[in-house]
Formats: C-alpha cells, sequence, structure tokens
C-alpha cells in the first residue's frame, strides 16, 4: 500500500491507512497524512470488475458531463497518478485509485430514518435527472448484463446444477422460492428490450452508503461509488434503494419486511427530484423493488452454491443467510403489493 500511494500526488507523509467497513466488492481506506489531509484509497476488485479503465473513463464522461451546468449534483474526483494516469496497478493487475475525503461527511450502512433515507432518494433522483440527456450508448457496461433478470437466474441454475460445493440439498426451498417467480421476474428486461420504457444512465447500486450526507445537516452532499454507472432503467435505481433501505431487517439477517414509512418517504423524495419519468415508468417502480430483490437474492444463492467468490464474507453462510433474508423481503413486497402501488399512485 505504501508503494501505491507514493504514485500519488498526496501531500505530506502517510501517517495511517484503516480499513473503511461496508463494501462487499472493493477494498476501501482512509489514508492520513501529516499535512492534515485525508484521502481515500481503493483497490477495484478485479474479479467483479474486469476493465478498470473503462470504469474510470464512465466516471470521467459522466464527471465532464455533470461540469457543465449549474444544476448538476457534485462528484468526488479522483486524482491523476504522478505520471497521468487515472489508477495504479499492483503487482496482481488490480487497480488502485485516490480520491481526498470529503471532510464532515457521513455514509450510513443503512438509513436511521425516513428523513435519511429521503435525503438518500433525493441524491439518487437528481443524478438520473441531470443524465437524463447523457446518451447511454457512450458509457461501456462495466458488468455485461448487470441487472439482466433472466441471465442472473441462468446462472442460479448453472450452479444448482454444477453444485461445485455440494451445498444444493441445503437451499432446496430458497431455489423452489427463485424459481416459482421467475417468470414474473422477467417482465423488467421484457419491458427494456421492448422499449416500454426508456433507457437511461443508471447509477445501479443504490444503496445508502452510496450517498455522502453533510454530517451536521444530513443534507445530501454528493453520489459515490460510480463503477455501475451504466445503461439501465429508472426501476433498477429506485428498486435496489427500497431493497437496501427500506427493510426491518439486516441484509444477512433471519426475516426482513418492508417499512411503509420508509417507503413511502424515499418514493416522495425520488418522484420529486427526477420529474421527467414517464407514466408507464412510474407505474413500474414497485415491480422494480421486488425484482431488485429478488434478483439480488439469486445472486447471493448463486454466490453461495459457487463457493463465496463473488461477494466478501466475513463467515460462512452468510451469503446463504444474505439469500434467505432478500427472498424474505420480496415474499412481504408481495403482500404490501397494493399498498405499493397505491403510494406510488398518490405521487404521480
Amino acid at each position: 500500500m505504501d508503494e501505491i500511494l507514493l504514485r500519488f500526488p498526496i501531500e505530506g507523509k502517510t501517517l495511517s491507512a484503516e480499513p473503511i467497513d461496508g463494501g462487499h466488492i472493493n477494498r476501501s481506506f482512509l489514508v492520513t497524512t501529516d499535512a492534515v489531509r485525508r484521502y481515500v484509497l481503493q483497490r477495484v476488485n478485479p474479479f467483479v470488475f474486469r476493465d478498470a479503465a473503462a470504469i474510470m473513463e464512465n466516471i470521467r464522461l459522466i464527471r465532464d458531463f455533470l461540469s457543465d451546468g449549474p444544476e448538476q449534483p457534485p462528484m468526488v474526483a479522483f486524482l491523476d497518478t504522478t505520471d497521468g494516469r487515472a489508477y495504479a496497478e499492483d503487482a496482481e493487475g488490480a487497480a488502485w485509485r485516490l480520491c481526498p475525503y470529503v471532510e464532515n461527511s457521513l455514509s450510513l450502512l443503512r438509513p436511521e430514518s425516513p428523513a435519511d433515507f429521503a435525503e438518500s432518494a433525493r441524491a439518487f433522483g437528481r443524478f438520473l435527472h441531470a443524465l437524463r440527456d447523457f446518451p447511454p450508448a457512450r458509457l461501456t457496461e462495466t458488468i455485461p448484463r448487470f441487472h439482466d433478470t433472466p441471465d442472473r437466474f441462468r446462472q442460479l441454475r448453472e450452479a444448482a446444477e454444477a453444485d461445485p460445493c455440494g451445498r444444493k440439498r441445503e437451499v432446496a426451498a430458497l431455489l423452489d422460492f427463485a424459481f416459482a417467480r421467475e417468470e414474473r421476474a422477467a417482465r423488467l428486461q421484457r419491458a427494456r428490450e421492448s422499449g416500454e420504457v426508456p433507457l437511461r444512465v443508471t447509477h445501479n447500486d443504490t444503496k445508502m452508503s452510496n450517498v455522502l450526507l453533510d454530517a451536521s445537516t444530513r443534507r445530501a452532499i454528493c453520489v459515490i461509488d460510480l463503477d455501475t454507472v451504466m445503461p439501465g432503467l429508472s426501476a433498477y435505481d429506485y428498486g435496489d434503494a427500497i431493497r437496501a433501505g427500506a427493510s426491518t431487517g439486516a441484509e444477512d439477517g433471519d426475516a426482513s419486511e418492508l417499512d411503509l414509512k420508509y417507503y413511502e418517504a424515499f418514493t416522495r423524495a425520488f418522484l420529486e427530484a427526477c420529474p421527467d419519468l414517464t407514466e408507464r415508468e412510474r407505474e413500474l417502480l414497485p415491480l422494480g423493488a421486488w425484482t431488485m430483490t429478488l434478483e439480488c437474492g439469486v445472486r447471493f444463492l448463486t454466490d453461495y452454491l459457487s463457493g463465496d467468490h463473488y461477494f466478501s464474507v466475513s463467515r460462512k453462510k452468510q451469503n446463504l443467510d444474505r439469500a434467505g433474508a432478500q427472498f424474505s423481503l420480496a415474499a412481504d413486497m408481495e403482500r404490501k403489493r397494493e399498498q405499493m402501488l397505491a403510494i406510488v399512485k398518490t405521487r404521480i
């Protein structure tokens, strides 16, 4: 890490580099120097993101576009290396990047109140709205078919059939739950392929921790972690945020339910911040929440069957517990479907 830091134009001598918890994919560190400066150093996971250059080029394109207008939301800027590159590589070929730490900022793993959740909705909604005129085709798909839910089911089926770790028998009930919903889970993808809803530039990882809040006012400062910014649907961003922030339980807990107070707070703020959604996009938002929840559970279950290679785990069966929690949340959304539809309808 010391050798990597020497490649960036940081101020002062490094005093410490402490891990920042919370991410499933990349590894992040808070770097402090004797010049009273702080930075965030991040190692991009090469197993998940195989083309770091494409990621950084996407971010540059988005940054340049957003910097053109006064209404555009701010972004955290990464520092180029001393030889002018967007990132540094280690001996294993993994990319490392550096950005200034945003002082007096707060990143929450989960919203602590409906007001916090509404602030994240405003941030993600403004981000989506600000990029409404950016051509999605200009961006590289950093993870191809990321929210192609039918393809996620294909991967789950293949992992279950191969069963490389001998885990299929213990997850039979979860497999039954998922495959019983496979047809409905494909509806968003069909809407995308048919052109029923517009293709947009979407964030695709809209959890609460990817919004920086002002520690004093609790107002949103900016959206972070743009590695998965690529062409997508508004229902992806809305749905993934609801999945991650409007549940009553932890992501790897025993069971989760949908908190309708959080759901309504996010919905109201999101639609206010992104007023150009089409009527059909708004109608599909509840389906987006359910689909992203089920899809995430499918991804966790696939990773568990395959040997826990994609998502970071700190204990055995953590991905199995994550899958169960997501399926529990999806089942509760099914029970509350009419309430979810009514909340969106009153905000249209």
